[in-house]
């Protein structure tokens, strides 16, 4: 459930600091940068399963359930859920850790579709594990 206050799933991808430059007029962190670091962290988390260059091919509906604030460190879990020829589908989780405390709260949460490429851009084998 997004928002509840459980433990992450999947491997801690991305750690990174939600800053003034990031945010509208109220402090609220804008969804396209959070939405950005999602995408960050499973190209990372694919590209290492992959052994190699990746794009992302699609993304599932998102939805936010709390504001992320100026201060706060937004944490980025990510699981590979499907390995197939030459995609991966990742399940990505974004946390919040409140500003100067412990506190982690669920914000949102996504299904990412990431393609392996070869050196000419073309899809790819990904290789067995």
């Amino acid at each position: 459930m997004i928002g509840s206050t459980q433990t992450p799933t999947g491997e801690l991808t991305l750690r990174t600091l939600a800053m003034p430059a990031d945010a509208n007029a109220a402090g609220d962190i804008f969804g396209g940068w959070v939405m950005a670091q999602m995408d960050l962290a499973c190209g990372i988390r694919a590209a290492e399963r992959a052994r190699g260059r990746v794009v992302t091919a699609a993304v599932q509906e998102m939805a936010f359930a709390m504001p992320v604030k100026i201060g706060d460190t937004l944490c980025v879990y990510t699981e590979i859920a499907r390995v197939g020829r030459t995609s991966m589908t990742l399940k990505v989780e974004t946390w919040a850790q409140r500003y100067l405390t412990h506190v982690m709260e669920k914000v949102t949460e996504a299904t990412f579709v990431m393609v392996a490429l070869d050196a000419d851009g073309k899809p790819t084998p990904v290789p067995q594990a």
